[in-house]
């Protein structure tokens, strides 16, 4: 070949590296890095795919298939995210192709659909008719109007298993298949409707009123507009949503109609946003604290990551306000991390009275199309002064700012000069499945670095690796250690419940003391929040005769049982069966509820104290788009009285009026069998009690234990992090868990368990050349059967400081060697780098 060879690096959504495709000669001019070309996989399949890299005259060392069309003119990925989804892809062990599907919405993903046409309607002639069944005779039919899906032919027909009649039909020439490549996005647009141009003076106006005397529903349609759009500019006419006119006038489509064929009104279809930013009446930055304008100064100065460690109300939020004001109006971007959905609602309103619609959120409960434009928003941003592109939004973000959760971090993002993590601590941030497994606290530090932006890290209750990177100088330590507006830090006490229950002073899950604090507070008109991290009714459900425990029928854990459906659950993967009548084993009706979670409590609170609003904040009460917010702004508008919830309570909510925090059961967090359990009973029980007393009025925190001489809700009580700190330290020092090394989890899973055992041993073979004495396992995990699936662990720990890129490529030859034997084809494998 004379010309120049020309290859590009293809990224696809899929469980792959990138693939090496040859571009034909009359599309090299358009291509980038970055944008969507559309490809072919295998023999019949299309999907749509990112360049990352361009070559010429590279011999590939096999034949290269042509890419088959370019979508996009402009890149769909940035230089700074595609460097990122590279660290992720390297250091967490997965695919970049993993990490892509993470990272774009759903409508930026295109994937072929296979698409069935007739090729022949009349097959009289075949031979036998082809030894055509009816089946094939009823695909015929529902063909003979025009092609379809595989998948709607399979609903015309109503039979899920197609297949083999399409194969025979193929291969007797009667249908032919094509592959449709399927982008099902569509942009968003509404009807606005506005006076006639023609229309333009109050004396036209008036004489057009006059002419509608006996048009009653057209005057009345004209005359809501008016009092819409008034005052009426006749120059720059006001456009009023069509349905909105429609609603509040009352009158039907077909008056609107008349109104539009008389020249007295027109509409327009205008592109608007999903995402419902709109201009806001902004509101003063808040003022600043003496100790608050002293860490802010701090932040400002450091130049690595800082740890900002405050307490429990001390202001941070405000100190993150400020952060945000400055780096926006360098014309920088800003990305403020959230663990939690539920905490978005809150913290949305309070940077959108300061910020307006600057500052986007982009989250998990939002719809693919939400998705896709908070996306593109992002891409439209302009690095070099900061200002957004236009395209008919002139209120809306183009990506100055975003306020979401993990998912976040893999955004577009051009300039960012702020990354804020809140509530670094939680282990919400790590992504467990499906890959990419990685924790967003610390992809945001190498983020930060891509980009050379400021990253804050902040919490009440650090982790431990990120306390320790502090002291060890790897990040600024900055403290605020005062609450802000020298609110006082609630007292905390605890409660004996081993001694309660042999004092009679316990009803139901309560004990007499918690109860009275309740009655109390709500006497007062004062709000209280009841802490459980069991949601559902019951954990488990016993027969009291011969104790039999329901049990999930594909995962080693017993059912739930939750009051409100009736039903016993599995919280790992959903099977649910009906509450049994009778004990399944002995036939005995005296079946009985074990244990209490967060829908007991609400419920046997409703009976102790009827006259108690009372909401529930947990999984199962949040299914819906806005649930978290009907709940939260309830309570904050003092609509309920107590809040029941599990650990979604303990994050960073500020309600002014909560002077009372019980903490349900704190045994059910010291006794969880993991070396960070004392660590995250710590930060739960602190968390959710800085809930209390948060402005003038001082709180009360009661924790129900069996154990309260335990160390641990000993430094809780005393606010003691430096001890707890320093206890937790050293144990991890004795025993060499992080941060004093590095560690990698290995899963491998398996329908049998006979299979499972053997292909362990194996694997622990092969690991052992390497790691050694370094290596642990293969051993079940406290949930050994989640899914049908048997699960064996391995544990590697690592030397903190040396480099595991060549042990993860070990690992990954392992894995590979492991399910090239015939017998354990079937293993699933899996790597998570720093478990948390």
């Amino acid at each position: 070949m004379n010309q120049k060879t020309y290859y590009i690096e293809v990224l696809l959504p899929l469980y792959l590296k990138a693939l090496i495709y040859s571009v034909p000669t009359e599309m090299r001019g358009s291509l980038k890095t970055g944008v969507r070309v559309i490809v072919p996989l295998g023999n019949r399949k299309i999907y749509s795919g990112i360049v990352v890299g361009i070559c010429e005259n590279t011999e590939t060392g096999f034949e290269t298939r042509d890419i088959l069309g370019i979508i996009d003119e402009t890149p769909v990925i940035t230089a700074p995210q595609l460097e990122l989804w590279k660290w992720i892809a390297g250091y967490y062990m997965c695919t970049l192709g993993e990490v892509m599907k993470a990272a774009l919405p759903a409508y930026l993903k295109m994937e072929s659909r296979t698409k069935v046409a007739l090729n022949r309607a009349d097959c009289s002639d075949l031979p036998g008719n082809a030894g055509l069944d009816s089946l094939d005779r009823q695909i015929i039919a529902c063909l003979s109007d025009g092609q379809l899906s595989m998948e709607d032919l399979a609903k015309k027909t109503g039979r899920k298993n197609i297949l083999p009649n399409i194969g025979k039909l193929l291969d007797a020439g009667i249908i032919g298949i094509e592959e449709e490549l399927i982008n099902n996005y569509r942009s968003k647009y509404r009807s606005f409707v506005s006076l006639h141009p023609d229309i333009d003076s109050e004396e036209k106006l008036g004489r057009l009123l006059d002419s509608l005397t006996k048009s009653r529903r057209q005057e009345q349609l004209l005359l809501k507009y008016i009092e819409l759009a008034s005052p009426l500019d006749f120059v720059y006419p006001l456009e009023i949503p069509k349905n909105e006119l429609l609603d509040k006038s009352g009158v039907s489509e077909s008056v609107y109609r008349s109104c539009e064929e008389k020249g007295i009104l027109i509409s327009v279809k205008k592109k608007i946003d999903r995402l419902g930013n709109t201009a806001a009446t902004l509101k003063e930055q808040p003022e600043l604290s003496p100790a608050q304008q002293k860490a802010f100064e701090e932040l400002r100065a450091a130049d690595r990551p800082a740890l900002l460690h405050g307490i429990t109300s001390s202001g941070k939020t405000e100190i993150y306000i400020k952060l945000i004001d400055a780096a926006l109006n360098e014309g920088k971007q800003v990305l403020y991390l959230l663990p939690e959905i539920a905490l978005t609602t809150q913290i949305i309103e309070r940077l959108r009275a300061v910020f307006g619609s600057r500052m986007g959120v982009y989250h998990s409960s939002f719809s693919d199309a939400e998705r896709t434009e908070a996306y593109n928003n992002l891409l439209k941003f302009n690095p070099r002064d900061g200002s957004a592109c236009g395209d008919g939004y002139p209120e809306v973000s183009c990506g100055e700012g975003i306020l979401g959760v993990r998912s976040s971090l893999l955004l577009p993002f051009r300039n960012l000069g702020l990354i804020i993590v809140d509530e670094e601590h939680e282990t919400t941030y790590k992504q467990y499945d499906p890959a990419p497994r990685y924790n967003a606290r610390d992809a945001a530090v190498i983020l930060g670095r891509i980009h050379g932006a400021k990253v804050v890290l902040g919490s009440a209750t650090p982790s431990l690796e990120s306390y320790y990177n502090a002291l060890q100088g790897k990040y600024d330590l900055i403290r605020l250690t005062e609450r802000y507006g020298k609110a006082v830090l609630p007292e905390i006490r605890t409660i004996d419940m081993k001694r309660a229950f042999w004092k009679k002073k316990i009803v139901s899950n309560f004990s007499e003391t918690l109860l009275n604090a309740i009655r109390s507070a709500l006497e007062r008109k004062e709000q209280i929040i009841l802490f459980q991290n069991r949601r559902g009714f019951s954990p488990f459900v016993q027969c009291a005769d011969c104790g039999h425990v329901a049990k999930c029928r594909y995962c080693d854990v017993s059912l739930t049982y939750h009051k409100y459906t009736g039903a016993l659950t599995c919280h790992y993967c959903g099977y649910s069966i009906p509450m049994p009548p009778k004990c399944p084993s002995c036939n005995s009706p005296n079946i009985k509820t074990r244990g209490f979670g967060t829908e007991k409590i609400e419920d046997e609170l409703s009976l102790l104290i009827p006259e108690a609003k009372i909401e529930r904040l947990d999984l199962d009460s949040t299914k819906s788009k806005y649930a978290y917010q009907r709940i939260l702004s309830g309570f904050e508008a003092h609509a309920v009285d107590i809040l029941v919830g599990t650990q979604m309570i303990t994050k960073g909510l500020d309600f002014g009026n909560v002077s009372l925090v019980g903490i349900m059961d704190a045994d059910s967090l010291l006794t969880f069998p993991d070396f960070r359990a004392y660590e995250r009973s710590f930060q739960l029980m602190s968390q959710v009690a800085g809930r209390a007393g948060r402005k003038d009025r001082p709180g009360e925190v009661i924790i129900q234990t069996t154990t309260p001489e335990n160390p641990v809700i000993r430094q809780v009580i005393k606010y003691d992090y430096d001890s707890f700190f320093a206890t937790q330290l050293n144990e991890r020092r004795m025993f060499n868990y992080p941060p004093f090394c590095r560690l990698i989890v290995l899963s491998i899973k398996h329908s049998r368990q006979d299979v499972l055992n053997e292909a362990g041993n194996a694997l622990k073979a092969m690991l052992l050349k390497t790691f050694g004495k370094d290596l642990a396992g293969p051993e079940p995990p406290p949930i050994g059967r989640i899914q049908n699936r048997y699960i064996l662990n391995f544990r590697i720990k690592l030397k903190k400081n040396s480099s595991i890129n060549p042990y993860k490529h070990l690992i990954n030859t392992a894995f590979i060697q492991l399910k090239s034997e015939k017998k354990y084809a079937g293993i699933i494998t899996v790597a998570d780098v720093d478990p948390m």
